[in-house]
């Protein structure tokens, strides 16, 4: 391989456009890695939401929340489930994400 002439100014736009697609592959490749992790851990998390969707609101949970109020349960508990905002908050966030990654995919598939 021939040493690059930096002296023409066609091999020197060739040269920075090389280099600005090299770090945007490097900058594709790093995000990814990483969404393909984080996708792993979605898809694990899907059957423990599933469990806390059907929780949130049944009669298991309502009378949890009375023992709750009647101080049945420990102080020490935690029992932050059995608050309305909370695990109502996580099950939207969870449905929003969910949404936002069928948009985010039919784009990807579109272009």
């Amino acid at each position: 391989m021939q040493p690059a002439d930096t002296a023409n100014p066609a091999i020197e736009v060739r040269i920075a456009r090389i280099s600005e697609m090299e770090a945007a592959f490097g900058d594709a490749f790093v995000a990814l890695l990483g969404f393909e992790q984080d996708l792993d851990d979605f898809e694990a998390v899907q059957p423990v939401i599933e469990v806390l969707s059907s929780y949130y609101g049944s009669q298991e949970w309502f009378e949890d929340r009375e023992a709750d109020e009647t101080g049945e349960l420990p102080a020490d508990l935690e029992r932050g489930v059995l608050g309305e905002d909370l695990p109502y908050d996580l099950l939207v966030r969870y449905h929003d994400l969910a949404i936002r990654m069928l948009e985010v995919a039919t784009r990807a598939l579109k272009s």
